[in-house]
This record gives structure tokens, C-alpha cells and sequence, in this order.
């Protein structure tokens, strides 16, 4: 079990982030950059680790991550999808702590399509009476 690796996919919006997790020192990789010169945002970099933190393996495991599509922000959310199921994979009795945070849960949210004859997804042309 030394060198044995997890891998699994996460995503979000656009986003899809393929995550490889190895006993480690804690060192996080996302497109083969360190998560500081990748993502600029606190708040993002705190996305990121949530599921690690939540079950006390911040420092057991190297991830390195392969993320492409959409924005920094979309692209943290599916990082942490994919670092959760990788987890659960791991130990499955992480699965009901992570559930329970809902970070199992692909965000199913996305941007609706701009229909034809209008100029967006949901804004109409000005109606002029006369």
C-alpha cells in the first residue's frame, strides 16, 4: 500500500477536475503548479482543502490534480468534488461525514442557453407599442 494511488473525477459548471491522491506529506498540485501559484483566492484555497480538513487527512496524502474548463472558481469546487470521492474510495467510512457536508454532491447548477430570436437566455427584445 505505499505506492498505491486513487484517482477519481470531479465536477462543477463547466469544470472537470481529475484528482490522484498518494501517501504523502500534504503537498497539493493542480496542473502541475503549487495550489498557491494556481488559485490566488483564500477562499478558494479553503474550498479546496474543506474535505481534508473535515476528515483529519490534511498531511497523509499527495494530490496532484489535472483540471480543465470554466473559471478558477468553478474549476475549486470541482477539485473538491473529485478530492471527496477519492476519499471515500480510500475509506469508505469517510462517506458518511462527507455526504452528510455535501460535498458529494455534483453542484448541478449551470449556465442556461441563450434561445434563438432573443438576446439572451432569458432577457427579450424592448417591446415598442408604436
Amino acid at each position: 500500500m505505499a505506492d498505491e494511488t486513487y484517482h477519481a473525477v470531479g465536477k462543477r459548471k463547466t469544470s472537470v477536475a481529475r484528482v490522484w491522491l498518494k501517501p504523502g506529506k500534504g503537498g497539493i498540485t493542480i496542473n502541475k503548479k503549487s495550489i498557491d501559484d494556481y488559485v490566488s483566492r483564500d477562499s478558494d484555497k479553503a474550498l479546496i482543502i474543506q474535505p481534508l480538513e473535515l476528515t483529519e487527512t490534511l498531511e497523509k496524502y499527495d494530490i496532484s490534480v489535472n483540471v480543465k474548463g470554466g473559471g478558477i472558481s468553478g474549476q475549486a469546487g470541482a477539485i473538491r468534488h473529485g478530492i471527496s470521492r477519492t476519499l471515500v474510495s480510500i475509506n469508505p467510512d469517510f462517506r458518511a461525514p462527507l455526504k452528510k457536508a455535501e460535498f458529494l454532491t455534483r453542484d448541478p447548477r449551470m449556465k442556461e442557453r441563450k434561445k434563438y430570436g432573443q438576446p439572451g437566455a432569458r432577457a427579450r427584445f424592448q417591446y415598442s407599442k408604436r
